[in-house]
């Protein structure tokens, strides 16, 4: 299986709101996880233009965009791609 690509938004706000965390997820993901995708970090996505500022972090896996995203859910999000 193809792995899935993450990427991470690292524009200011997602940065100050918590994408720095999500740069080490290859860290803290479960076992089950691990080696199922890649990690990008990119400069900013300017999905903060688009929608509220709210919304950070941002990321997107496989072209789907993670609102407000935490490893708990990008986990969730990878678990449900790969049952699919």
């Amino acid at each position: 299986m193809k792995k899935m690509q993450l990427e991470i938004c690292c524009g200011t706000t997602c940065y100050m709101m918590g994408a720095n965390r999500l740069l080490y997820i290859e860290n803290e993901v479960p076992p089950e996880l691990r080696g199922k995708f890649e990690v990008k970090a990119l400069p900013c996505m300017g999905l903060c233009n688009d929608k509220n500022l709210s919304g950070a972090p941002y990321v997107k896996l496989n072209g789907i965009i993670i609102e407000n995203a935490t490893i708990e859910k990008i986990c969730d999000k990878m678990r449900a791609m790969l049952d699919d």
